[in-house]
């Protein structure tokens, strides 16, 4: 796949996936593999480097061999101080990159075309967010790396509603269809919050075999 512009990934998994009993749900095995490992082999042919934003011990990260960095913000303050974090490491380590994608790292379905499809939205300085048939993903977008400063100011004030700031900062919601695995529709943001999903997804992946 050849870009249009070169993008950086920032893998968010910083949560503290309270719903699947704590730890890292990145970190679960799906099909006998991390579900991370997944999302890092459907984002890593789309974008021209990647960080994975975490908190708590960065060593646990160490076999997918990728910059981890934390929040700058103390206590778990939400998925906006992700965003904040990966864009500012790409604003730092490669400025060369003006974009970044957010992707959750439970999300084991990612679209292959995520970001051409983003970056052929709207225009170079908009914000981009992706929505699906389950509604608005507000963490999974394009992100014009110049936001940074933004971002951080309304962290600083108190910010943490992922899809407010996002309204406020006049996002263009991009469309992403349900797509098939073995017969079955998948939503491509589904996300595994319990262990019922994944037990779903586990079974999505046992039909496409």
């Amino acid at each position: 796949m050849t870009l249009s512009a070169p993008v950086a990934g920032v893998l968010l998994a910083g949560g503290r996936s309270s719903r699947m009993g704590g730890g890292d749900k990145g970190m679960r095995l799906l099909g006998g593999r991390p579900i991370l490992a997944r999302v890092i082999e459907r984002l890593q042919p789309q974008v021209g480097d990647m960080v994975i934003n975490a908190n708590g011990d960065m060593a646990r990260f160490a076999e997918f061999g990728l910059p981890v960095v934390p929040d700058a913000l103390p206590d778990y303050a939400g998925p906006l101080a992700g965003v904040h974090a990966g864009l500012s490491w790409v604003r730092q380590h490669r400025p060369d990159i003006r974009h970044a994608v957010t992707v959750a790292t439970d999300t084991p379905f990612l679209p292959a075309d995520l970001v051409p499809r983003l970056l052929a939205a709207g225009e170079a300085d908009r914000l981009r967010v992706a929505r699906s048939n389950s509604g608005t993903h507000f963490v999974i977008g394009l992100w014009p790396v110049e936001l940074a400063s933004a971002l951080e100011a309304s962290l600083e004030a108190g910010e943490r509603k992922a899809g407010q700031w996002v309204a406020e900062h006049g996002a263009i919601e991009v469309d992403f269809p349900d797509f098939d695995i073995g017969g079955v529709a998948v939503d491509p943001f589904f996300n595994i919050n319990r262990p019922e999903d994944l037990a779903y997804a586990d079974k999505v992946l046992e039909q496409a075999q």
